[in-house]
């Protein structure tokens, strides 16, 4: 059928091979990941001088490393002299330098060329010049977010307003103070799905009652199948016999004291494009990072957000966790479905939305601007 010929409750899809097509994927890694603001790691994972770690981000190898000074610096991973990889470890710690295992070229943890086999010889090459390759770097929510554009967008406008539009007051998310809790559970997934199955799958509910029982019995509006979590202002209410957002609605840990009364009781949900899903508890937060590796896998890293308290002394946050780890494995064993009949002739021209889908077109003509530069 063509969109004229849809019954006015259905609208169309992407088209299969925007799930599966290389060509679109490089595109999608040219035109989104490698020109907006990507969220690369958590900077308690940076915690001292020397600190880094390897992300990728696009089609590019980036090292984001803690420097002297406390700040956060980001380069692209390769040596300047002849392009070897300068870092191969996802993570790791040097003293003062990075140096390249080729032909031990070093830099210093401000990417500075600092020393070479006869660079004294050589007195025309200027150190700065022969640096790093610098990449632009923010942090926010206790998070490092990079961008490999030459001129990045505004950080303010495409990521901290994400927070505003969904939770329609700019002070709302920083009564969770994401920038100062600890991570007490980190999990990642392997999922062999395109990104933006992923993304979809986290914008609608109408899955919901089908395939997460533990979450609907939690949030029992989820059940009807409409994403109420995407009304700005709007947090799913807790069932009236649920405790705290635990695998069994039992009581959770320690609140976030600053969360408000408005607040309490109630899940928020938050989309950064292109790659972070933000969930908010009143007793923790949970953070979905996605790194996109090619058209039919994705890496997925989720952080599970305590206050400093409750991770220090010990307490058992695995219930906390094992709510919504059942709730990711659910929704990528769902994804990982898809993926497969992306590339059958029976999707060839994709499927359809229903209305409390209709939401995801915003997200598919997003994806299609974008794309078209």
């Amino acid at each position: 059928m063509t969109e004229t010929e849809l019954p006015s409750s259905l609208i169309p899809t992407l088209p299969g091979s925007s799930y599966t097509d290389p060509q679109i994927f490089a595109l999608e890694q040219e035109m989104i990941f490698e020109r907006m603001w990507f969220c690369a790691a958590r900077s308690s994972d940076l915690d001292t001088p020397g600190k880094f770690q390897t992300v990728q981000v696009g089609r590019e190898s980036v090292l984001v490393a803690r420097s002297r000074d406390g700040g956060v610096n980001a380069f692209l991973n390769i040596c300047r002299h002849r392009g070897a990889r300068l870092c191969t470890e996802e993570s790791g710690e040097v003293k003062r330098a990075f140096q390249c295992p080729y032909h031990a070229w070093t830099y210093g943890l401000d990417g500075k060329l600092v020393a070479a086999p006869n660079l004294t010889s050589m007195p025309d090459v200027d150190r700065t010049t022969y640096g790093l390759l610098r990449v632009h770097v923010r942090e926010w929510l206790g998070y490092v977010w990079v961008c490999l554009a030459q001129e990045p967008p505004s950080f303010e406008d495409d990521v901290v307003a994400a927070a505003t539009e969904r939770l329609g007051d700019a002070e709302a998310i920083k009564r969770y103070q994401v920038e100062g809790l600890a991570v007490g559970r980190r999990i990642r997934y392997d999922v062999k799905a395109n990104w933006k199955l992923i993304v979809e799958n986290f914008m609608e509910c109408y899955h919901c009652a089908t395939i997460h029982p533990e979450l609907t019995e939690v949030l029992p509006e989820f059940a009807d199948g409409y994403a109420a979590q995407y009304y700005v202002g709007h947090g799913a209410e807790f069932g009236g016999e649920i405790q705290g957002f635990t695998v069994d609605g039992g009581e959770g840990v320690d609140r976030i004291p600053t969360v408000s009364e408005d607040q309490d009781r109630r899940y928020y949900a938050i989309t950064v494009k292109p790659q972070v899903f933000i969930n908010l508890v009143p007793d923790h937060v949970i953070v979905l990072r996605m790194y996109p590796l090619a058209a039919d896998h994705t890496v997925v890293d989720c952080d599970w957000l305590f206050l400093p308290g409750v991770v220090d002394s010990g307490q058992d946050v695995s219930r906390s966790v094992e709510l919504f780890h059942r709730v990711n494995t659910q929704d990528f064993d769902a994804c990982e479905r898809c993926q497969p009949a992306m590339d059958s002739r029976g999707y060839r021209d994709g499927g359809v939305l229903v209305p409390s889908e209709h939401h995801i077109a915003a997200f598919h003509e997003w994806v299609n601007d974008r794309l078209r530069g």
